[in-house]
Formats: structure tokens, C-alpha cells, sequence
């Protein structure tokens, strides 16, 4: 049997994300020069209010190096606070700043408008069965349970951090 990569799913998978990627690499890259790690550090944090550089690889499928050096790099930019957790110092709370907030603020609406634009494509039909099958894909692959975070409206406060900080140091 000889494999055919056109129609082997993992391969398919792979060159569309990686298509749509690059595409979506433009704005993020040029308008308010991220890595692809960076944009999605802030985006998870946009989203969540907080969390620590663990969940956030969970959340993203990211190594760990790789959140480690977004986060840093968001700090320099002064887009992200840090405080240390009370009962185990190893453990960092993330939070975007009032200047990282700002450029979350400006990027979402970009992120989703791509997204819109992508789905515009494709008939109803298509992106239900789309959805569908992606949702069922994540399912058999364990993909669905990878994330410990939720969506909590206090989850900055309750991690000590304040979600719009004034002023970071």
C-alpha cells in the first residue's frame, strides 16, 4: 500500500492550519509585530484574564520555552504583569496590562474579522459539517480535554493580579 499524502488527514490538517497560519501570520506580524507565540500568549489572556505559563501552553499547545520566551517578550513590551502565587513561588499569575489590553482590544476584532472572512468561503452546509467534524476530530484525539483553563470573569483578582493594571514596573 502506498500512502498518498494528499488524502492523509494529518497531512491535510497540517498544510491547512499552516496555510491559514501564514495567511493570518500578516496581521498579527506586521500590524503589531508578534510571533506567533506572542499573539497567542495575549489572545489566551485576552480571553481568560489570567493564568499561569503552564496553562497557557495546555491552552495553546505550546512547549514550554516557547511561553516562556512570549512571555518575557510581552513583559519588555510592557503588555503583561506577573505576581508570584502566594502559596508556591515557583508559580507565576499572567495578566495583560492596561497597554497590553489596549492592543488585545485592537487585535480581536482583526482575529475575528479573518475568521469571518474564512467562513465566507465555505457555504452553510460546509461549515456546519466543518464545525462538526472538527468538534468530533478533537473528541477521538483527547484535544476537547487539553485545557485546564475557563473563562472567569475574576479569575485576574483571584490570582492577585488586577486585569487592567495602571502602571507596570
Amino acid at each position: 500500500m502506498k500512502l498518498k499524502l494528499e488524502s492523509f488527514l494529518p497531512y491535510r490538517l497540517n498544510r491547512a492550519a499552516a496555510v491559514a497560519s501564514r495567511q493570518f501570520s500578516a496581521i498579527y506580524r506586521n500590524e503589531f509585530s508578534l510571533t506567533v507565540p506572542e499573539w497567542r500568549t495575549l489572545a489566551t489572556l485576552g480571553q481568560f484574564g489570567a493564568a499561569t505559563a503552564k496553562e497557557i501552553g495546555e491552552h495553546s499547545a505550546m512547549h514550554k520555552t516557547k511561553v516562556s520566551r512570549a512571555v518575557a517578550s510581552l513583559q519588555r513590551r510592557r503588555w503583561l504583569v506577573r505576581r508570584t502565587d502566594d502559596l508556591d513561588r515557583r508559580i507565576e499569575h499572567l495578566a495583560l496590562s492596561a497597554a497590553g489590553e489596549a492592543a488585545y482590544r485592537k487585535l480581536a476584532p482583526k482575529m475575528l474579522a479573518f475568521e469571518d472572512a474564512l467562513f465566507d468561503k465555505l457555504d452553510p452546509e460546509e461549515l456546519a459539517a466543518l464545525t462538526k467534524g472538527l468538534a468530533a476530530l478533537e473528541r477521538a484525539l483527547g484535544a476537547d480535554r487539553a485545557s485546564t483553563l475557563t473563562a472567569q470573569p475574576d479569575r485576574a483578582a483571584a490570582a492577585g493580579l488586577d486585569a487592567r493594571p495602571r502602571r507596570v514596573a
